[in-house]
């Protein structure tokens, strides 16, 4: 059945480079309950929590299969990433938790991808509109929710390299490009909570006599 096929076309931005601005946590969940109920709301939720909670890159999640995912573990299994390397990624209970629904509606339809089963629909408009019904401002495409995964375990003290692993990255600037989402006021906010600095008595002794 023609529906049944995943109709990529290359998005009318490829090639355009955009700051990091990743949308928060209450902007994605407006946008995630904006989807309405049904098959396709719950497909559209399920794609929002794997590029969120996952951190996939679209074209890696379009061509997931039911296989690739792994609940028991927490996995989901990166067949073809980027430069078509292979990686296994996590996802949180939360995330697994919202995919549910829609796992659930697919064990009703015929095999094959994961996602790419009813309609074809576009994914990037579908977020585009749903964001601006939600009264989200700022861009919502698939990679700010990757950016915006990657700003949260940041956040959370997951050290860089696994983040590197999470995301597929080759180097690490790649992945410090990604945690730019992260504002001055956060970063002069955390600096200037740090402790006082510690140290034996016997060197504060020493520190006080000169």
């Amino acid at each position: 059945m023609s529906e049944q096929r995943c109709h990529r076309r290359p998005p009318a931005n490829k090639g355009m480079r955009y700051p990091a601005d990743p949308p928060t946590v209450e902007e994605i969940v407006a946008v995630m309950r904006e989807a309405g109920r049904g098959r396709s709301a719950a497909r559209l939720r399920g794609m929002v929590v794997v590029l969120w909670r996952a951190g996939l890159r679209i074209n890696e999640a379009i061509i997931l299969n039911e296989t690739d995912l792994s609940p028991s573990t927490g996995s989901i299994t990166v067949r073809f990433g980027k430069g078509g390397r292979r990686r296994q990624v996590g996802m949180d209970a939360w995330g697994w938790e919202q995919l549910r629904p829609w796992l659930e509606h697919r064990q009703q339809l015929p095999p094959g991808p994961l996602f790419c089963v009813i309609y074809g629909s576009a994914v990037r408009g579908d977020l585009r509109r749903l964001a601006g019904r939600a009264g989200v401002r700022r861009r919502f495409a698939p990679h700010q929710l990757r950016h915006a995964h990657a700003v949260e375990i940041a956040r959370e003290g997951i050290p860089l390299n696994v983040i590197q692993r999470q995301l597929g990255h080759a180097n690490l600037g790649v992945t410090s490009v990604y945690l730019q989402g992260i504002d001055n006021s956060e970063i002069i906010a955390t600096v200037c909570a740090r402790p006082h600095p510690v140290m034996s008595a016997s060197a504060g002794l020493r520190l006080l006599s000169h």
